[in-house]
């Protein structure tokens, strides 16, 4: 056996390559007649039903806004229940029939009952989750300053996606809906620094993949990856608070009208109303799967010579560099869900909050 696997080692890898050569064309043929045909018949979302976790600032803001000008009703969800309402007003003006908010946190199970329970009471149907509540760090490994932010990072990344969908499956499967799931390059693509990161959203991708499998074609599943790309996430503080609580600093809003989180955010809700199960920004970064699985060294040395770091390493959270300040408890969150056309707008400045 040992030899077998042997002669398969030598033999399967350049075969397959020469393989997937020649069908290349048929299968870009193929792939393009698809788009097209989706395209065409693309999900009219029109008084349908989604909702978006996370969406208080950056991705998930501008994921509302794109399915607010199809004319959904959305439901918006986050810690950040002052910034949605700034948010849920934007959508209405954009487009969206009816927008619900509410404050909760997606690493408890018993707040993404309460949020799907009270959406299904209200409207009596949900056809797309999107998940896209992420936080990210920017420190190496041996030098984090707290070993408790690890499971906190992996709730965030991992769990936080895991539960809503536990939780909204059944009633997707009621009307075909679509999970939307918010991931990242570096599922895949090592890169320093963003060990636990890499980690949880190489869980996320896996979790997604295996129950793509299981529902078939029961419910839908879209993969979001994107690159690099300047979200909250990399400029504010990481702040670890008492019991693990990771909170979140913002130095400044993203702006909502940047490029490329636009962009992305288009091609998610574009790529999700076509059925497609990959949504990728930008594409080119895909060619680097083939050099980690045929050539490892050549990708490994390619990074190690641009990301070089000359001088003495920092332990960085989130991309500040500066130790972590003390500071209060973070204020409770978690109030009752509003319908935002019962409740007046209120805008007040962002406290200590984890980004969503």
């Amino acid at each position: 056996m040992d030899l077998i696997n042997s002669a398969l080692n030598w033999v399967v890898p350049p075969a397959s390559m020469v393989m997937l050569a020649f069908a290349w064309p048929a299968l870009s043929f193929i792939s393009v007649c698809e788009w097209v045909y989706s395209s065409l018949f693309s999900e009219d979302m029109e008084d349908k039903v989604v909702i978006i976790t996370g969406a208080s600032s950056a991705i998930g803001e501008q994921i509302a806004y794109e399915y607010a000008k199809r004319k959904v009703n959305l439901v918006l969800v986050a810690r950040r229940e002052t910034r949605l309402w700034g948010i849920g007003e934007n959508a209405r003006c954009l487009g969206a029939k009816h927008v619900m908010i509410m404050a909760a946190d997606v690493v408890k199970e018993d707040d993404c009952r309460r949020f799907v329970n009270q959406t299904i009471n209200f409207y009596g149907r949900v056809d797309h989750l999107v998940n896209t509540a992420s936080l990210g760090h920017t420190f190496y490994f041996e030098e984090a300053p707290d070993t408790s932010v690890f499971p906190v990072l992996m709730d965030i990344n991992f769990w936080g996606n895991v539960y809503p969908t536990y939780v909204t499956l059944p009633y997707l499967r009621q009307y075909n809906g679509r999970i939307v799931v918010n991931a990242s390059v570096e599922s895949w693509l090592p890169l320093p620094r963003m060990s636990i990161y890499s980690a949880a959203k190489a869980a996320l991708i896996n979790f997604y993949e295996t129950l793509r499998f299981e529902i078939r074609e029961d419910v839908g599943i879209t993969l979001a990856t994107h690159g690099w790309m300047g979200t909250e996430m990399h400029r504010g503080k990481l702040m670890v608070e008492e019991g693990a609580e990771m909170q979140w600093k913002e130095e400044r809003e993203v702006h909502a009208a940047d490029r490329k989180v636009e962009a992305f955010a288009r091609l998610i809700v574009s790529g999700a109303c076509r059925g497609d199960a990959y949504v990728k920004y930008p594409s080119w970064y895909d060619v680097f799967l083939l050099y980690r699985a045929f050539a490892p060294n050549i990708l490994n040395w390619t990074f190690r010579l641009l990301l070089s770091n000359n001088g003495a390493r920092r332990t960085s959270l989130v991309g500040t560099g500066r130790p972590l300040p003390e500071s209060s408890p973070p204020r409770k969150l978690l109030t009752s869900p509003s319908n935002f056309s019962q409740a007046p707008l209120q805008q007040q400045p962002l406290q200590m909050q984890r980004m969503e």
